[in-house]
């Protein structure tokens, strides 16, 4: 670790975080949910807001992708989605839900101010975002695809999507 320049947990709880809260609105698997615990943990996200059926640490299933990251990432279990948002919004998070809807805003096109927080919702594999949950989004945004399959795993986009913003907002 130390050769890589790699920061310990501890030093990473103080860190300056990047300011996005990942919520998983009922992931089922919980090999994508330790996915994303990993991703956050690159990038340095604020927390995970876990939600409805989404499991969480400790997990052996969760362990076996987060690889620790667990330890690091702060998360909050909430029993349903809604009450995450209605949280996130009180705290001044402006709402973003990766869907595919009419009115979505290409990832690529989608602006962010550096001066905001933003709460980026991801839905369950099968279902995707909850419709209610889109309702009270400020914004959706998706990713193009140009193949014969309309959607990636969580997993995939949750990587994709918090690269480009940690890019969009730190300029690394």
């Amino acid at each position: 670790m130390d050769n890589l320049g790699r920061i310990s947990v501890d030093e990473f709880r103080n860190a300056e975080k990047t300011p996005l809260v990942v919520v998983l609105d009922n992931i089922r698997s919980q090999h994508n949910i330790g996915s994303v615990f990993r991703t956050s943990d690159a990038f340095r996200i604020e927390r995970i807001c876990l939600c409805g059926i989404s499991a969480t640490p400790p997990s052996r299933e969760i362990q076996k992708t987060a690889l620790g990251s667990t330890e690091s990432v702060a998360w909050k279990y909430f029993g349903s989605t809604v009450s995450a948002i209605e949280e996130l919004k009180k705290e001044g998070y402006i709402i973003v839900s990766v869907e595919q809807v009419e009115g979505s805003i290409n990832l690529s096109d989608f602006k962010t101010n550096k001066e905001l927080k933003y709460a980026l919702v991801f839905g369950n594999e099968v279902n995707g975002v909850l419709q209610k949950i889109i309702d009270v989004s400020d914004y959706c945004i998706e990713i193009p695809q140009f193949g014969t399959k309309h959607s990636f795993n969580i997993s995939v986009t949750a990587g994709i999507v918090l690269y480009d913003l940690f890019h969009k907002l730190s300029g690394n």
